[in-house]
């Protein structure tokens, strides 16, 4: 080989590893780098989408100012920490999350339970109050984490859509009455309990405040008004700005009407929760709950704005997001976030292309804040109280509360269950409770699945189930509707014991398992008892549709092999041509009924059998393979073409 020639092969051979090298870089980049810091999938797509992805993040810094600090009214915060928690968690979770339209926030649900959790243990608005939620939030922090990198993503899927609109519901009653002090312009301090809080206005209401309601009033009626005409406006925003300026045009803010008072324009101040071992152990019971709830929210307003946007979305990535932004933002001022429905919904339809949307509205909510806060002095209370109100209509989904009521009854009653344990339990446990009711009913379901006798229909093979056609005396059809589990097995063991004493000249029976999905330990024994109890009455069982799945399960504990392979069939038309044949033909003459299509063949050869002498005293024909033999033999009617 001349030397041009060797350098050209070694040429290539560099070339060819650096190209291996370099696609496995490639590879490792996607498999582990991408999945770590999940913006980089987005990030050099915003030299495209950055005019779009502003403009998108424009608007929702404009919503979120009214927004933010009526809902740290809620929480029972002073009003600028509901801001600051629409800073450093929105820029957090749209960093590590997997949607690229959610905007992570304060949100109404949580307020409220942080409220409800908190106001019992220290002063709404105080020190301490503050301390409590910011530990609060970092623990709930921690568990949506933790529950991101354990995979466990399908916990979500427990909390059912009954107990969602039962406890959104009850909250929404509850903001309601924690802010009609503000609307009458009353002086007590909101009591942890719903009956206690009712009870004060009812004592206090004599007193009421006549410029305030008149506030509130006008409040209400311009949102109402502004949402109607113009549905796409900030209708809170002006509402709000009307108030003010009505406020302090009659000069009302100095003659009983209660303002908010200035914000700091500063940007979000950096402190150390309070890791005291009391607190956590104070606080971890709330924070679990706080925890599940704001990962519901978030991943259903994902999926469900995924569902226009054509994105797919990681569950798991999601709650690592969520959980980041809760830990980092409690070292910056920021109660628990969570994903916001108004927010992603209007940063969609503001055309965001990217998460960088939800930068922008923070970093632009930043220098808002700074121009706004000394304004927001003017802002009277019962114009926020007004706007609570409207949000806590709107949490109330009364589309949904009439299709549960109307499609389910157990659903209605966890709905129902769960909304009274928001009012009159601690309402971080109505979550656990619906769910737990939730789980309860579906095992009830499950533990209860239906033995349905079945029939070929006439003219097909098809099993049905029809009160109203014939059974065959010797031979029944059951099938299994469910997963034989350990919660399932006497039910289903009592029910196919039954069958015999409806029938119990039935002493054959065929088991249709083509819908069992799943088997345990005490499924397997449930198997070897229904067979024993037939075998042990002198009777047979067979199987037909077995899956696979449910067949190794078989194999491996041993069952099939006291079922038999001559007792397994794949389908209902082999195991009816090789089990109807194995009845007592004698019984067949003078049986009324034609229930399979060989009864025909059955009463032919059994007349034949037993009037001309072929076979006596014999009580049926045990081998089915024999059958054809004897048929050629005898010149009896086969079952060749059945």
């Amino acid at each position: 080989m001349s030397d041009t020639a060797e350098d050209t092969v070694l040429t290539g051979t560099a070339l060819a590893g650096t190209a291996i090298a370099g696609n496995r870089e490639k590879i490792n980049y996607n498999r582990w780098i991408k999945p770590v810091f999940p913006f980089l999938k987005w990030f050099p797509e915003v030299r495209y989408t950055w005019k779009s992805d502003l403009f998108a993040g424009l608007t929702g810094a404009v919503l979120v100012l009214p927004q933010g600090v009526a809902f740290a009214m809620i929480a029972g915060m002073p009003p600028q920490y509901g801001l600051y928690s629409a800073m450093i968690p929105a820029i957090i979770a749209a960093l590590f999350g997997s949607s690229r339209h959610l905007i992570s926030g304060p949100t109404t649900a949580i307020s409220i339970v942080i409220f409800g959790t908190l106001i019992g243990m220290a002063e709404p608005g105080s020190g301490r109050y503050i301390e409590l939620a910011m530990l609060l939030t970092f623990i709930t922090g921690v568990f949506q984490f933790s529950l991101g990198l354990s995979r466990l993503g399908g916990l979500i899927n427990f909390v059912s859509h009954s107990v969602v609109t039962g406890f959104t519901t009850g909250a929404a009653l509850l903001i309601a009455v924690s802010q009609l002090k503000h609307v009458f312009g009353l002086k007590f301090r909101n009591a942890p309990e719903f009956t206690q809080n009712i009870a004060q206005i009812n004592r206090h209401i004599t007193e009421y405040n006549p410029r305030s309601l008149t506030i509130a009033l006008v409040t209400l009626f311009a949102v109402i008004i502004i949402h109607k005409l113009k549905p796409k406006w900030p209708g809170m925003l002006f509402a709000m700005v009307l108030g003010s300026l009505l406020t302090v045009g009659l000069g009302w803010n100095g003659s009983g009407v209660q303002v908010v008072g200035a914000l700091p324009a500063t940007l979000p101040p950096f402190k150390i929760p309070d890791f005291s071992f009391g607190s956590i152990k104070l606080l971890a019971t709330p924070a679990l709950a706080i925890a599940m709830l704001g990962l519901m929210e978030a991943v259903s307003i994902a999926r469900s704005i995924a569902l226009h946007s054509g994105q797919r979305i990681d569950g798991n990535q999601e709650f690592i997001g969520q959980g980041l932004s809760n830990i980092i933002g409690s070292f910056f001022s920021a109660y628990a976030c969570s994903g916001s429905f108004t927010r992603s919904g209007i940063n969609y339809q503001s055309g965001a292309k990217t998460a960088a949307a939800a930068l922008f509205a923070a970093f632009l909510l930043e220098g808002i804040l700074k121009l706004v806060a000394p304004y927001v002095a003017y802002l009277p209370m019962p114009s926020m109280a007004a706007v609570i109100l409207v949000v806590a209509y709107k949490l109330v989904n009364f589309h949904h509360i009439k299709d549960i009521i109307k499609i389910s009854r157990s659903d209605a009653s966890v709905m129902v269950i769960t909304f009274l344990s928001s009012i009159f339990l601690e309402l971080e446990f109505a979550i656990y409770i619906g769910t737990f009711i939730s789980i309860v009913l579906y095992l009830k379901k499950t533990a209860k699945p239906e033995v349905l006798t079945k029939v070929p229909e006439p003219g097909s093979r098809k099993f049905i189930t029809d009160p109203n056609l014939s059974q065959c005396p010797q031979l029944g059809i059951a099938m299994i509707e469910g997963d034989m589990y350990f919660a399932a097995t006497f039910y289903i063991e009592e029910q196919i014991a039954r069958l015999r004493t409806y029938h119990p000249a039935q002493d054959k029976l065929i088991v249709v398992c083509s819908n069992i999905n799943q088997v345990d330990a005490a499924g397997c024994e449930a198997f070897k008892n229904i067979i024993n109890e037939y075998r042990r009455n002198k009777g047979d069982i067979y199987f037909c549709g077995i899956k696979k799945k449910l067949h190794s399960i078989l194999q491996v504990s041993g069952i099939l092999d006291i079922i038999g392979a001559d007792h397994i069939f794949d389908h209902k038309r082999t195991v009816l041509k090789n089990i109807v044949p194995t009845v007592d033909m004698k019984k067949c003459v003078t049986c009324p009924h034609n229930v399979f299509s060989e009864c025909d063949i059955n009463k032919s050869i059994g007349q034949k059998l037993y009037t001309q002498g072929h076979i006596s005293n014999i009580p049926g024909i045990p081998n089915t393979s024999a059958m054809p033999g004897i048929a050629n033999v005898h010149g009896l009617p086969s079952y060749e073409n059945v």
